[in-house]
């Protein structure tokens, strides 16, 4: 590594980090004692470096951003680390240890560092902790996993891990999530579920459901909603519905689908009328056109 190379991967902390508003004015370790810098296996050498500082960059602050900062520096210290006590600092240093020393840490009593382990390992390695009884570990594997691998976590008990699957699954696995008990994992199923179920969905209970499923049916598919309860429903068909319906939505009950209906069909009165005019050129232009082709006693070219 060139002396330029090694000065761009070790850029002193204090150079891009400060201490800022809202960070502890005092540098105590995870149990609670001062940060004492003598005592640093680093001193001597990433220390002696300007490379960590108190109260900016230090692993051994129980600060996470501190630690981050010092790890994000450093971080071929992070393999040393994996074993500290400190739950914030193991995590952080799955970012940037040896992939090869990671699988140990899918066994780590800590989920944020179980969670950190398998979001840098192959996914399939993760599997094992579907059934993670922490969510934050449960959303990690969903991020990770692809396919039919998905589906497990598809009735997960907890509705975030169930978001994470519904936006990852495959769009021909979709329909096993389309009754899902959350509206809002229903909600990313209908954004992405294929066209040939979409329709199903239309009589979702939950009105903000149909709304999504109205900004993807075809205009012709539409005509389902006319008289769909919510009227943010019934204003997004009238937005986009097959022309031959919007008299009906011209009377709905509410005005602004109203008002949505009637604007709709006032435009493409005009833009008929105007596609009329355009079509027929001027009567003076046909008349000099064919003027110009006759022979001088007023018969046809051909005569």
């Amino acid at each position: 590594m060139s002396a330029t190379d090694q000065e761009n991967k070790h850029t002193a902390p204090d150079a891009r980090a400060r201490l800022r508003p809202g960070e502890p004015s005092e540098a105590l370790d995870w149990l609670g004692s001062p940060v004492d810098c003598a005592t640093c296996a680093w001193r001597e050498g990433i220390r002696a470096q300007g490379l960590c500082k108190p109260m900016v960059a230090c692993v051994h602050d129980r600060y996470a951003k501190r630690i981050e900062r010092f790890l994000d520096t450093n971080p071929e210290a992070s393999d040393a680390v994996l074993a500290h006590p400190y739950f914030e600092v193991r995590a952080i240093a799955t970012k940037h240890a040896s992939i090869f020393r990671l699988p140990a840490l899918l066994n780590d009593p800590d989920p944020e560092v179980r969670a950190g382990a398998v979001m840098r390992l192959p996914a399939r390695q993760g599997m094992r902790l579907r059934t993670d009884p922490d969510r934050k570990v449960r959303v990690a594997v969903a991020a990770r996993l692809t396919g039919p691998d998905l589906v497990p976590l598809s009735t997960d008990d907890d509705y975030y891990v169930r978001m994470v699957v519904a936006r990852r699954l495959p769009h021909d696995m979709l329909p096993l999530m389309m009754h899902d008990p959350e509206a809002e994992v229903r909600r990313a199923v209908a954004r992405r579920i294929g066209e040939e179920w979409l329709m199903a969905m239309a009589w979702d209970v939950d009105p903000l459901v149909r709304l999504d499923v109205a900004r993807r049916l075809s205009a012709q598919q539409l005509a389902v909603l006319i008289e769909d309860p919510d009227m943010r429903v019934r204003h997004a068909v009238a937005e986009r519905i097959d022309p031959r319906h919007l008299s009906a939505l011209a009377a709905d009950d509410d005005p602004l689908v109203a008002e949505m209906a009637r604007d709709r069909l006032q435009r493409l009165d005009r833009e008929a009328d105007g596609t009329v005019a355009a079509a027929a050129p001027p009567a003076t232009g046909i008349v000099l056109a064919v003027d110009a082709s006759r022979p001088g006693n007023g018969g046809s070219p051909d005569a």
